[in-house]
């Protein structure tokens, strides 16, 4: 079964960290039409936060690293989206433990753990036009391609598209929560911002997974699997 290191799962959040950085802009400007206009900066000064934290003291299991995030995010980051992606990780990090590393199973059911907790949080359902439209089509397809005996990276790939997916999605979607239900049929046309920096969080998951699977591959032996991807 392949396996995700934490070290794996730290180098995600700070490629997230990246990609949110990167993406600022765009972020806010998905967000002034819909919403607040804040969601860019708030959640680049969030992730920001995060990986200061790792770099004062690498996490050694799945619960430091999650827990950390999680309160990270929930005491820098303004609006829902702090409280809602520091849930997130903060229940996925309860679920994995005190581990140095998961399997893609005990990964994907912590990462559907994570849905509960912003479901329960954010008091949203799958069609609401949240974060909740990318993150469950991303999470299904990552345990469908467990099911399959996929690998890691394949694994990865198939939820980072499938986010990507629901992330656009929510353009024709009718909002149903947030500051942007307020503007009822006027709020279709837009992609929810929460959704579209959910897209983001998965992309940066398979840039990670295939990156450690890389690592790994090069520093074998010839005809060695790649502990990334070993079945």
């Amino acid at each position: 079964m392949p396996e995700i290191s934490v070290d794996a799962l730290a180098d995600w959040l700070r490629r997230f960290q990246e990609s949110v950085a990167a993406h600022r802009d765009e972020l806010t400007e998905l967000d002034s039409a819909i919403g607040d206009a804040d969601h860019g900066a708030n959640l680049d000064r969030g992730m920001t936060a995060v990986v200061a934290a790792l770099d004062a003291a690498p996490a050694a299991t799945a619960t430091d690293l999650f827990t950390r995030t999680g309160m990270a995010l929930i005491s820098n980051v303004g609006g829902a989206s702090g409280p809602l992606f520091g849930t997130f990780f903060l229940r996925i990090g309860a679920t994995l433990g005190a581990t140095s590393g998961s399997t893609a199973a005990e990964f994907g059911t912590a990462l559907r753990a994570g849905i509960a907790g912003v479901e329960a949080r954010g008091k949203a359902q799958l069609g609401d036009k949240t974060m909740l439209d990318a993150l469950a089509p991303a999470v299904e397809a990552w345990d469908s391609r467990v099911g399959t005996g996929g690998s890691m990276t394949d694994i990865a790939r198939s939820a980072a598209d499938a986010a990507a997916a629901g992330r656009d999605a929510t353009a024709a979607l009718v909002a149903r929560k947030g500051r942007a239900s307020y503007l009822g049929d006027r709020s279709t046309g837009h992609v929810d911002p929460g959704a579209a920096s959910t897209a983001l969080l998965f992309e940066a998951l398979a840039a990670a997974v295939t990156g450690a699977a890389g690592a790994a591959d090069s520093d074998a032996p010839a005809g060695a699997a790649p502990v990334g991807d070993a079945e």
